[in-house]
């Protein structure tokens, strides 16, 4: 399969490589460039195979949503020189990840069916079950981790640790809750329910500035709008585009990220219908046709088109 697992390039006047999950990250004085990887990850655990068409799915829907969100708040997005790869400004990162919830699913539900009524510092109603709608939308942030699991995290721990300032901080919820309520309109146009979402911030120049993806399936969860509250009153599953299902996939077959466990064998038939389920979810998501880019060196066509752009600089 023509995918790309990793990359190792080396651009002219790069100051910095770094590797996350998914994403490789070259440095430079005021830019970064953002490959993203056809890599798939799942309980903070990179899996053993890359996923064809993943990293254009991933990126051209992050494009999408942050030129559609900029009159909400400023973020980093200079170009998209290839569909892997995402360039922009460099900023200092905010050390939390702001996590926002519209309905009772995935961590949050799993927490509540434990028995627990409080997520980071946040109370939950008595008497839900799983995906229903939340009565107003809730921040659950996370810390943001290089390594290993992000934790949970409440506003009070962050202010108490002095993670962020406390003016910043309300401005971080402000513009967490203006673009989860942009991101549920733009879903509810496509016939979609925007359940839960992720949005990371820097800060460039002493703008607070939205970085990385937004509203991607790494990153958020959607429910189909038809039929879910049938499916709520019926109690059955709800249709969702998401990774859940690759989540799902590894709990029912002995994998949860746990020390001891190992990854299940991920077949040819397992990583297409993997693919398929992100190009649905783009097409989906976006109302626009998935173009696959079938370059027979996807390695060498990324490197010739960042060093293009970096040339017309």
């Amino acid at each position: 399969m023509n995918v790309i697992k990793n990359t190792n390039f080396n651009f002219p006047n790069q100051t910095n490589f770094y590797k996350g999950k998914v994403r490789d990250v070259y440095s430079f004085d005021n830019l970064l460039v953002m490959v993203a990887s056809d890599r798939i990850s799942a309980f903070d655990v990179v899996l053993p195979r890359a996923i064809p068409f993943k990293g254009q799915v991933l990126n051209q829907i992050a494009e999408h949503f942050l030129n559609a969100t900029r009159e909400v708040v400023p973020n980093w997005l200079v170009a998209t020189p290839d569909p892997n790869v995402s360039v922009g400004l460099k900023c200092e990162t905010y050390p939390v990840e702001m996590v926002v919830r519209g309905y009772l699913a995935g961590h949050a539900w799993r927490t509540y069916k434990s028995g627990l009524r409080t997520l980071c510092g946040v109370t939950l109603p008595e008497g839900l079950k799983e995906n229903d709608k939340l009565p107003t939308p809730i921040i659950t942030p996370t810390t943001k981790a290089h390594e290993g699991h992000d934790e949970d995290i409440s506003r009070e721990e962050i202010l108490a640790n002095g993670l962020v300032s406390e003016a910043e901080y309300i401005q971080l919820e402000q513009y967490t809750l203006a673009l989860f309520a942009k991101g549920t309109e733009m879903a509810a146009e496509q016939g979609l329910i925007l359940v839960d979402t992720k949005y990371e911030f820097g800060n460039k120049d002493g703008q607070i500035t939205l970085i990385d993806e937004i509203h991607t399936p790494d990153s958020s969860r959607y429910f189909y709008a038809d039929g879910y509250q049938e499916r709520q009153n019926n109690n059955e599953s709800q249709k969702q585009l998401s990774k859940e299902f690759v989540r799902e996939w590894l709990i029912a077959n002995g994998f949860q990220g746990k020390d001891g466990q190992v990854i299940p064998e991920m077949t040819d038939e397992w990583v297409n219908q993997v693919s398929e389920r992100y190009i649905e979810l783009f097409e989906q998501v976006t109302g626009k046709k998935f173009v696959k880019n079938n370059s027979e060196d996807i390695l060498t066509r990324v490197e010739e088109n960042v060093n293009s752009y970096l040339k017309s600089l």
